[in-house]
């Protein structure tokens, strides 16, 4: 009942006729819930690929976007089977939460849209006077209906009650409210196969693959943040890279059958888990009574209010949004709380994927400047008269400034030591930091010397050839075999 409107609202939205937008729904619903990497996830047409696929489909016609979604399943395919899913991890928890903040704005922002009718002359007003109250009312009353019955009983989904309870009184007391019925009809037959009417030219290539290559990373990334959300929510672990070939799949499939493709879809799936639909069948009833929906009950649900299913996806909105991010906004770091706000208005203003990749650029950024700033050293002076730098902390570009500061080579002995045991070298900017420091040495007559350098800071040094002279590295007297024990005794200062 909560993917009619939304399937047919996005589908306008595009462009397309409601059809696109429920086939999607049901084709994309029913592969994903089947071969998906987490079971109870809800997949449909989301309003985050509508909002790009609205110039293809104005510039060009609904058959390039078919073709663009063919497309589309096949580069998630892609990834799926090379495994980039894995890259999720990266994605930083103030940008999850941002995220997961965003979209419930952006859930919460999209049912304004019930509230305006057309005004006559090709144009919408907002609703007013007793048609307002009465939309808020409704609306209230099923929020209210969906809090009581999950207080009260588990056993039957709170949202089937809030609607069928509202549906009942609007009908009983033949209230003058606008239904799912007054969007569009939802009544049709199965999808039928169909060959995008695209000829496949080159110059047809360079309009579809960017849409594509847009369409699918958009598409992957929602659904493998919703994955994650519903991991934490059900306390199991998902398939990212299962989910990848699940989507991508759903979505060739789906072009072939005159849908505009989808992803997951995180109100629906909250509505799915919060039942307490945790298996595979819970999202293939879904998809398989949507597609009964469109053949056999279409003037059944079209009698539905638009007000019940506002109400539903507002307790949706409130139960989507973190509400603890709120409370320790102020106890984390600064750059974190910046991130979660950021993500979150980006997600607002423009789209889900343009928001997570700022999100992880700054955090990165941030990372890096941090970074660069945790290198430091001890100094110690052996036996024989060597000074000893024992390094702490990644050198990498953001810290090879501050490397190249701890180091006095005018006032150095002969020989001097530094010791990488508890650091690493991880860019050319930092294999040049250490040449660059060699020179310094080598210019005022004294040998610099590398020890406990790690088997991949070796083999970056050695691939790097004549970048950093190997005479520094290779020194049969501080090799990498020492005594740890007395490491250990030096360290302490013992």
């Amino acid at each position: 009942m909560a993917l009619v409107p939304e399937a047919i609202a996005f589908a306008f939205v595009a462009g397309l006729a409601p059809s696109s937008g429920l086939y999607a729904a049901f084709i994309v619903g029913l592969i994903t819930a089947m071969f998906g990497g987490r079971p109870g996830m809800i997949s449909g047409a989301t309003g985050a690929l509508a909002v790009v696929m609205v110039s293809l489909v104005a510039n060009h016609g609904p058959e390039y976007l078919f073709a663009t979604v063919v497309m589309m399943g096949l580069l998630q395919l892609l990834a799926g089977f090379f495994h980039l899913g894995k890259f999720i991890r990266l994605v930083p928890y103030p940008v999850m939460l941002g995220f997961v903040n965003g979209l419930a704005i952006v859930i919460f922002l999209a049912q304004f849209e019930q509230f305006r009718v057309e005004d006559g002359m090709g144009g919408h007003t907002w609703l007013a006077g007793d048609q307002l109250w009465l939309m808020l009312g409704l609306a209230a009353l099923t929020m209210a209906l969906i809090w009581g019955t999950s207080k009260v009983t588990k056993s039957v989904p709170a949202p089937l009650v809030g609607i069928l309870v509202t549906t009942g009184i609007v009908l009983g007391f033949d209230l003058d409210v606008r239904s799912v019925g007054d969007m569009a009809s939802i009544g049709g037959g199965l999808p039928t196969f169909h060959v995008p009417g695209v000829p496949l030219t080159l110059e047809n290539m360079m309009i579809i693959f960017p849409h594509a290559v847009i369409l699918a990373s958009i598409g992957l990334i929602e659904s493998l943040l919703t994955l994650n959300l519903v991991a934490e929510l059900t306390e199991t672990r998902g398939k990212a890279s299962k989910e990848c070939l699940a989507q991508g799949a759903a979505n060739f499939v789906t072009g072939f059958f005159g849908g505009m493709g989808g992803c997951a879809m995180i109100g629906q799936s909250m509505i799915n888990v919060e039942s307490g639909g945790r298996t595979r069948l819970a999202g293939i009833a879904a998809a398989l009574f949507l597609l009964s929906f469109i053949l056999f009950a279409s003037n059944m649900i079209e009698m539905i209010p638009l007000a019940a299913l506002v109400g539903v996806m507002f307790m949706v909105v409130i139960g989507t949004f973190a509400w603890s991010s709120l409370r320790i906004i102020r106890k984390i770091p600064l750059s974190d709380a910046f991130i979660l706000v950021l993500v979150s208005g980006v997600t607002v203003a423009t789209d889900l994927a343009t928001a997570v990749v700022v999100g992880v650029i700054v955090s990165t950024l941030v990372l890096a400047w941090k970074s660069s700033q945790t290198i430091h050293t001890r100094v110690l002076t052996t036996e024989a008269g060597e000074k000893v730098y024992l390094l702490d902390g990644p050198l990498f570009f953001g810290s090879v400034e501050s490397f190249a500061a701890l180091f006095k080579p005018r006032e150095d002995p002969q020989e001097v030591i530094v010791d990488f045991l508890d650091t690493r070298v991880f860019d050319h900017s930092a294999l040049q930091a250490i040449d660059t420091l060699a020179e310094k040495y080598k210019r005022v007559g004294k040998n610099l010397h590398l020890r406990h350098l790690s088997p991949d800071c070796k083999k970056l040094l050695e691939k790097a050839g004549d970048l950093v002279e190997i005479s520094i590295i290779e020194d049969p007297h501080y090799g990498v075999a020492v005594d740890y024990g007395a490491r250990f005794d030096e360290r302490e200062g013992r």
